[in-house]
């Protein structure tokens, strides 16, 4: 099963990801390729620490939304890696139509929150000022609905009376860490179905 990261940040995900491939913990999934939206993204250089194509691939800074000239070239580049499944992984854009009509079904997002709680930006900030006593990170399919795809697996993360929202982030990232890539291996040897099977 070929596999395409996508992400705009750090890329400890994707990190997670690329070690549990090299001990080969993700069954016969293998990572292609990895892109970002931010040059010079710390995922691009994880990418290349394991010796996997990275590329920054240009969309206008102001817009959240991946459409018109820069979608085309993100669907006309990801295409070439010929990918069963795609991963954002901390990935900042909004994607839509045409994007998801040429990877219907294939694409999973990584979300910090349990959802249908805490949909959207800042949730782990959004869980803690609300008050929670558990929270977590979701993994689920993506459709047109921002964080509204169906669900494949929650990781709950418990939040303690002393917990600062940092710490709680820590937390939080480490369970993604986890769950994550164990996500990718159960779609590789078929015990989680792809969308629509």
């Amino acid at each position: 099963m070929r596999v395409v990261i996508l992400g705009s940040g750090s890329g400890t995900n994707a990190e997670a990801i690329l070690s549990a491939a090299s001990a080969s913990q993700l069954g016969p999934a293998q990572v292609v390729a990895v892109y970002s939206d931010v040059q010079n993204a710390g995922i691009l250089e994880k990418a290349a620490r394991y010796e996997v194509k990275n590329s920054h691939l240009s969309s206008p800074s102001q817009q959240a939304t991946l459409n018109g000239e820069s979608e085309s070239l993100w669907i006309e580049t990801i295409k070439e890696d010929a990918p069963d499944l795609i991963v954002l992984a901390g990935f900042m854009r909004i994607l839509k139509g045409s994007f998801l009509q040429a990877f219907s079904g294939k694409i999973i997002n990584l979300h910090p929150s349990l959802l249908p709680s805490f949909p959207g930006l800042e949730a782990i900030r959004q869980a803690f000022v609300r008050g929670v006593k558990i929270t977590g990170c979701t993994i689920h399919w993506v459709n047109e609905v921002v964080d509204g795809g169906e669900i494949i697996a929650q990781a709950p993360v418990r939040v303690m009376p002393g917990d600062t929202c940092e710490l709680l982030e820590q937390k939080i990232h480490g369970a993604e860490h986890v769950v994550l890539p164990s996500v990718i291996r159960d779609i590789a040897i078929g015990v989680t179905p792809f969308l629509g099977e």
